[in-house]
């Protein structure tokens, strides 16, 4: 897997780079604390002509880890979880039928979901912009139904869904690439992260 972890800091600089794990986020709230104090007099805090700091925050740090070819993506933030299966890894292709490889990937999606507790799921399928956009809104939400209805099996009836198919819309990748394109077709399965 390659990991990439994204920050956002206070001064408005944002860096980005590979790292070799990527551990899932915590909040103070996890380890049993508050927020760190932030003395706005320390002058090692300071700004030049002894500009006032602006007030201190926590930010919500943001870590993907990818497989090596793109097929699934996992974004973690402190408030929610992000899987994004490629449609090559669940789907033949033009199909919303579910192959034997994609059972599995799903299964080990719904222990996730279970181990944060969530009771609220999305289940959002995408296609490129190739064919027509009528079939690709069709296409993706089919795609979407059969992934909700695979995480429905295995987590039962107190979880509630909402399942959208959005054709082109919100491309991660170019699509004037197959490369791109390919990150494009995809179900993306999100939930809130527990408290």
């Amino acid at each position: 897997m390659t990991a990439l972890a994204i920050g956002f800091l206070a001064s408005g600089v944002t860096f980005a780079g590979p790292v070799t794990a990527a551990p899932a986020p915590t909040s103070f709230k996890e380890q049993g604390s508050s927020a760190p104090e932030v003395d706005e007099d320390d002058s090692d805090l300071k700004l030049p002509g002894d500009a006032p700091l602006d007030k201190s925050k926590i930010l919500d740090i943001k870590s993907i880890v990818e497989s090596e070819g793109g097929e699934e993506r996992r974004e973690d933030t402190n408030e929610k979880i992000k899987f994004a299966l490629q449609a090559e890894v669940l789907f033949p292709k033009d199909s919303a039928k579910l192959n034997s490889k994609a059972l599995g990937r799903i299964e080990a999606i719904a222990e996730e979901i279970k181990k944060q507790n969530a009771t609220k799921v999305n289940v959002f399928g995408f296609t490129d912009n190739l064919g027509s956009y009528g079939h690709g809104k069709t296409l993706s939400k089919q795609r979407a139904q059969a992934v909700q209805k695979q995480l429905g099996d295995a987590l039962g009836a107190d979880i509630t869904y909402q399942v959208r198919g959005y054709s082109e819309d919100y491309p991660i990748a170019s699509n004037n690439t197959e490369e791109g394109r390919k990150k494009n077709r995809r179900v993306e399965i999100s939930f809130p992260r527990s408290q």
